[in-house]
This record gives C-alpha cells, structure tokens and sequence, in this order.
C-alpha cells in the first residue's frame, strides 16, 4: 500500500462521513479513525445530573438521568459483547475498566470494530443485547 492509495482512502472517508476505516492487506493492517473533535461526536458522553425543579407543586416530578459517563456507539452496526459466541464477554456490570479495555465489538460492513473504554472506572451499567442492531450515538454502557 503507497501513499496515494491511502491519500485516496482518507478522501473517501472525508466524502463519505466514514469516521473509521480498517483493512488488512499484503500482511498490512491499517487502521484510520477520524478525530472525534473534528465534527463526528465523541465516544463518551457525560451526562448532566438534572437540578431540582423551582416548584414541585407547578410541573410533575422529571425524570432523573442516572449519573455516570456513557460510552456511546461510535458508529452504526451490530454490538457483540464477547469475540465469540462461546467466549466470556470483554465486561460484566462491576468490572473496572481503563482507558484502552476492549468493552465490546461493533461489526460495521463486515468489519469487527473494538470498542474501548476509553475512561477510567466501573461498569454500572449495560445498556445493550448481544447482537443488537445499534445506532450512531446509542448509549452502550453507563461508567459510575
């Protein structure tokens, strides 16, 4: 693989909105992710704990957002918990979890797309069903 075919790679991915591409060729593996910053959203998303209404007695109680961070689906896809039906999954609800822990796969394309954690802490929640279809932004697992 040269640096044109590449070049025309990353144009692709720009045309096409595609924030992550990876192929494996010629005992190569390259792996391009866009910058989250730079327009796509984040993988992790913090949630705001909701403040208390003015007046209780003038609008019904709102429904409180768990507090924690979500790890969110970085793309459209369908979410595997483990690397293999028979395997044990990458995280359980109470399991610590770092900045580079695998917490699932997302399969895109025919592509199987490790997810990481990318934030320290424990998995308090899992939002998801083992081979269910999953939308950009769908909150995956809740970190408290």
């Amino acid at each position: 693989m040269n640096i044109k075919e590449i070049r025309e790679i990353v144009g692709m991915m720009n045309e096409n909105e595609i924030t992550e591409f990876v192929i494996e060729r010629e005992g190569i593996k390259l792996a391009i992710r866009k910058n989250p910053g730079a327009g796509a959203a984040p993988a992790i998303v913090q949630t705001a704990i909701p403040a208390a209404a003015a007046s209780p007695s003038a609008a019904p109680p709102a429904k409180e957002e768990p507090a924690g961070v979500y790890i969110v689906s970085p793309m459209v896809g369908t979410f595997y918990s483990a690397a293999s039906p028979d395997s044990p999954p990458f995280v359980e609800v109470g399991a610590e979890v770092h900045e580079e822990t695998v917490v699932c796969i997302i399969e895109a394309m025919k592509v199987m797309n490790e997810i990481k954690a990318e934030r320290k802490g424990r998995i308090v929640e899992i939002l998801a069903e083992n081979g269910e279809a999953v939308e950009f932004g769908k909150q995956l697992f809740r970190i408290g």
